[in-house]
């Protein structure tokens, strides 16, 4: 099959182009371990992403290469732009993206088309398919399906099981899932604070991710001073992330 081309050029030219006014020392710097990253800047990959969407987009998928980790994160871009009337048609061409993603920054770029508005549509579908993904024992796909959970079911429906799958996925041994589970508990707690509390204080987290989202926790400057001395009294001593 022919390579899929726009602006005249091949994906990899436009991205090598992209690239020349991008900075890669600091994206090599965010995503440590990570091979062949172009240090291309996400608004410029944004552009190009909407660019594809607008255009033959089934057949940019269908060349859609993965060496440079700008093209993963431009996959799950243009996934994110597309417009697909049936739900398990969409959700098919979005699990085929998930197991490409092999650093936080192709995960976390990443958001359904319609956003919130395409979650609600199809709620429980969608949680149907995330928990998928927070089943896996595969670093990244669970942090896919915390991160989706944290961006759109973080309610007072959905609460208990996010809770839930948190405490689940902490268990795993990935420095990315625990990171992803930190930051979504520290979400929780701004939206459902007693709630949340309720929770940490009888969790089965392991010491960091818990340290962890106690720090996230008092990082924000959504929760009250006052509730910061209480989170900061619950600290673990044995675990070791930055002090609190």
């Amino acid at each position: 099959m022919d390579a899929y081309r726009i602006n005249g050029m091949t994906i990899e030219e436009n991205l090598l182009a992209l690239a020349k006014a991008g900075n890669k020392p600091f994206t090599q710097r965010l995503n440590p371990g990570v091979e062949h990253v172009l240090g291309i800047r996400v608004p410029d990959l944004r552009r190009l992403a909407a660019q594809i969407a607008r255009d033959d987009w089934q057949a940019y998928l269908a060349t859609a290469g993965t060496h440079y980790m700008e093209e993963r994160m431009l996959h799950g871009m243009v996934l994110g732009c597309v417009r697909v009337a049936d739900v398990e048609e969409y959700l098919g061409l979005v699990a085929r993206f998930v197991p490409l993603i092999n650093s936080w920054s192709v995960c976390d770029t990443f958001d359904f088309s319609g956003k919130q508005r395409f979650v609600d549509r199809h709620k429980e579908r969608v949680w149907q398919f995330l928990e998928r993904w927070m089943g896996s024992d595969r670093e990244y796909e669970i942090r896919f399906g915390v991160v989706m959970a944290m961006g759109h079911y973080v309610d007072a429906e959905y609460l208990e099981r996010v809770l839930a799958w948190c405490d689940r996925c902490a268990a795993h041994e990935g420095y990315y899932v625990k990171m992803a589970v930190a930051w979504a508990l520290s979400v929780c707690y701004v939206r459902f604070p007693a709630e949340t509390l309720r929770y940490l204080v009888g969790c089965g987290l392991d010491d960091f991710t818990y340290n962890m989202t106690l720090q996230k926790i008092v990082e924000s400057r959504r929760v009250p001073e006052a509730d910061k001395a209480v989170i900061r009294a619950m600290r673990r001593k044995a675990a070791s992330p930055a002090s609190l």
